[in-house]
């Protein structure tokens, strides 16, 4: 457990970095354009860009060792943001922003690569878990890592909103790389004990015997592996179905992703929204700790729709009014209740799939579960710049929305957060009936995959 202490530490150290620099980098961009369109668009390429990269990063993390994955995604990140530099100071006119300016493109381009770049060390961490800790405590291990993750939020998103505001963006980008080079010289003296190979006889479930898995799905194949992967997710009854419903969640998540900032520029100033939005964190912080100590009960499966039934009631009533404190108690209580979320999908795919392939599986879920996120960020962005925005301060004043709604000038996105929110309930509504839910759920009791306990004492520094 030494190690996996470590790793958080390290993980820590460099989600602040990495947070804090894409964090600012959106709050500077939509300060000087005042266009949502294109916080939308930035914010849309960026969960683009990881979904297609997860794909990718899942196989790297399965066939190399999780601590030179790591050291070798710091480095990259590390140079991109050198390069985002390089470009501030010999190209960026700051007099010109636009929509249009290459400098701008190419400047953002490099920061979000950069912060892309270092979600390889997420697949990896979540492989490391299973490498790592005992299957009993995984579950609290997972909330012990959301705690870790709310921290790095809390941190980047007070030290944005101030940083933007009171340094300006060139200044915060510097500091960012001074952050970013103590990292990577902190991740040298990290240690990540692994086995050179992982057996078919160290892939234990169901009843306890290899035999349970077919041998074509837990042999270490090469490249990409997209259909082994898929062959793995099939073989589990209800796998599937989950990985979808959370893909649909992050489809109506991309009102989140495109909205949330802008709405809460509107209602704050750069820096007291940056506070808001760190102090809310502090939920994060509290529900990883809570998971910690008591874990997800007997059924993690449960535990993942119950929370999603609350995070839909959250987004139909958080701006049901123009009041800053409603929104950001809205937050914190989304706050609250995610790392419950996140640690039950992770336990799941930790006990129900094999070690040499997690990698890739955690990839390829996680690349199908944002794939529906940009697409949406993109068009809630458009509509809600283009049509609802101005439909509500306008003719939807009258109407029955504005009734719902109120006054402000920030109605038409509300009026999207209700509706996603409205859409998540009646889907978690319908999972909860479904026959894919019992199947999961009665798999998972009746698996085990303890590679920590089986490893010990075999492993290799």
């Amino acid at each position: 457990m030494k190690y996996f202490h470590q790793v958080l530490i390290n993980t820590l150290i460099f989600n602040v970095v990495t947070g804090f620099l894409a964090y600012a980098l959106l709050f500077w961009v939509y300060l000087e354009t005042r266009n949502v369109a294109l916080a939308g668009i930035l914010n849309a390429g960026y969960m683009g860009a990881l979904a297609v990269s997860s794909i990718f990063f899942g196989g790297i993390v399965d066939h190399n060792r999780k601590k030179t994955v790591m050291m070798v995604s710091s480095l990259i990140t590390l140079s991109f943001f050198a390069l985002a530099g390089l470009v501030w100071v010999l190209w960026m006119d700051t007099a010109a922003i636009s929509l249009d300016s290459p400098a701008l493109w190419l400047f953002s381009l490099l920061i979000l690569v950069g912060a892309i770049v270092e979600h390889l060390r997420n697949i990896a961490l979540a492989t490391v878990v299973t490498l790592l800790v005992p299957e009993n405590d995984r579950a609290k291990a997972n909330g012990l890592v959301g705690a870790v993750q709310g921290v790095a939020f809390l941190v980047t998103a007070i030290l944005a909103g101030m940083a933007i505001g009171l340094l300006g963006m060139e200044n915060t980008l510097w500091i960012c790389l001074v952050l970013a080079t103590v990292a990577v010289i902190h991740l040298i003296g990290v240690k990540i004990p692994e086995p050179e190979i992982v057996t078919q006889s160290e892939v234990v479930t169901g009843s306890g015997t290899e035999e349970d898995i077919p041998a074509e799905l837990t042999t270490v194949s090469h490249g990409l592996d997209i259909r082994g992967s898929l062959r793995i997710i099939r073989s589990v009854p209800g796998l599937l179905a989950l990985i979808l419903f959370t893909c649909f969640n992050n489809l109506v998540g991309g009102v989140y992703t495109a909205l949330m900032d802008p709405y809460g520029l509107e209602l704050f100033s750069p820096q007291f929204w940056g506070l808001m939005l760190g102090l809310s964190g502090l939920g994060f912080v509290f529900g990883g700790i809570i998971i910690s100590r008591v874990g997800l009960g007997t059924n993690p499966v449960r535990t993942l729709l119950v929370v999603n039934v609350g995070i839909a009631v959250i987004g139909m009533l958080f701006a049901i009014r123009e009041v800053g404190w409603l929104f950001v108690a809205g937050i914190f209580i989304f706050m609250l209740i995610t790392p419950a979320a996140e640690a039950a999908e992770q336990t799941i795919l930790q006990r129900v799939v094999p070690f040499r392939q997690q990698g890739r599986v955690f990839g390829l879920a996680m690349a199908v579960e944002m794939a529906a996120n940009p697409f949406s960020a993109v068009i809630v962005a458009l509509v809600a710049e283009a049509y609802l925005i101005p439909w509500m301060a306008g003719p939807g004043a009258d109407s029955i929305f504005g009734t719902i709604l109120g006054d402000g000038s920030a109605r038409g996105m509300a009026l999207m957060f209700m509706f996603s929110g409205l859409i998540m309930l009646v889907i978690v509504l319908l999972a909860f009936a479904s026959k894919q839910y019992r199947q999961l759920s009665r798999y998972y009791s009746e698996s085990s995959q303890d590679i920590a306990g089986q490893t010990a004492g075999t492993t290799t520094a």
